[in-house]
């Protein structure tokens, strides 16, 4: 965790202050990812946060960088476009207690480290290069209260523009009794696959096959990745048996479950967790097949910005329901960002000493 960026009027050197939150400390929690830049204000509000600010911006960092290994000048200066209206928001807001990740594009980038830098010039915020293990244990503590305490395990499958990163949660015996917070996930096992919604459109360009065809060659690729892991086969017998669910989180899964709902516009509310069957995310997924280009634009679920990537998103959990099969996908508009603030917030809690008021806990 670093402070925020500093400039005049900001909050500096652990001063604790709100602007407009009845001087409540302010935490921001800021995921750059290979498609994304996301930011999160929020304060502290019983078991969980109240958002106070919220910022989201497409940059496509990761274009191209299956091909060359490089981040692009286009694609850096979109993201540096984003962090600094992020930056300024996090100044306006007072925030205190701050953390910025970069993940799968930063990660792999031959100039990643070079960018990082460059951020830091000319924005103030210092990125985290988080590991892979870091990434899908954040997408667990930002889904906990999405977990069914009634299954014996859940795989939370995060998609994201370069990689998914795939967690396998163990709610049997002791763990279904044990009191769930963010800092301690109860991760039984986890897999980083480096194919994301744009790695896997890059590498299977829409157009050079029959709808059908392209889909299914998008699932193969990504079930190749995934059906030799062995580490989660202590809890294959949940999966088999009915006791045990997955939970999605990325834009192409809450995409997929707007065109459930048919919205007329996207709704947080209406989409953060809702349970959808097997069968039922692939009845969206083979309607997104039958579209067009632009009829998935179209789409206000979808829109042009994801509309070739959507059914990447579709494929990979396509794949992950064929080798983990289970009827319930419970669907999250959630993830890095909420799993950040979760585990800053509990962290603190942790570090506070038992007689300046009472302890809360989250997730």
């Amino acid at each position: 965790m670093s402070e925020a960026p500093s400039a005049p009027g900001a909050a500096q050197n652990g001063r604790e202050q709100g602007a407009g939150t009845g001087g409540k400390v302010l935490y921001g929690a800021l995921d750059l990812g290979t498609n994304n830049c996301r930011l999160l204000i929020a304060a502290p509000a019983g078991r969980g946060f109240r958002v106070v600010d919220a910022y989201s911006r497409i940059v496509r960092l990761g274009e191209g960088l299956s091909q060359t290994g490089r981040l692009s000048d286009a694609a850096m200066d979109r993201a540096l476009a984003a962090l600094k209206v992020s930056a300024e928001k996090v100044r306006r807001r007072g925030v205190t207690r701050f953390k910025a990740i970069a993940t799968q594009a930063c990660r792999s980038a031959q100039n990643g480290a070079e960018f990082v830098e460059r951020v830091a010039a000319e924005t103030g915020l210092r990125l985290e290069v988080i590991s892979p293990k870091e990434e899908a244990h954040l997408s667990v503590a930002g889904c906990l209260n999405l977990l069914d305490r009634t299954a014996d395990a859940v795989l939370v499958v995060d998609v994201g523009g370069g990689s998914t990163e795939l967690s396998w949660v163990d709610l049997s015996g002791q763990a279904r009794a044990a009191r769930l917070t963010p800092g301690r996930p109860p991760v039984r096992a986890w897999r980083s696959i480096p194919l994301g919604v744009v790695t896997l459109a890059e590498q299977f360009p829409e157009g050079a096959d029959a709808p059908e065809v392209w889909f299914r060659r998008m699932v193969e690729a990504f079930r190749s990745r995934l059906e030799g892991f062995t580490g989660a086969d202590s809890l294959r017998s949940a999966f088999d048996t009915g006791r045990a669910h997955i939970i999605g989180t990325s834009g192409a899964i809450t995409s997929l479950a707007g065109l459930h709902l048919n919205l007329p516009r996207y709704d947080r509310n209406r989409v953060d967790g809702i349970w959808m069957t097997r069968a039922e995310c692939e009845a969206s997924a083979n309607r997104l097949i039958g579209m067009t280009m632009a009829e998935r634009a179209a789409q206000p679920c979808i829109g042009p910005d994801r509309a070739d990537l959507v059914l990447a998103g579709a494929a990979i959990l396509q794949a992950v329901q064929e080798l983990w099969p289970c009827e319930r996908v419970r669907v999250a508009d959630r993830g890095l960002r909420e799993g950040i603030l979760l585990s800053m917030m509990a962290a603190r809690q942790r570090r506070r000493p038992r007689g300046r008021g009472g302890r809360t806990t989250h997730g």
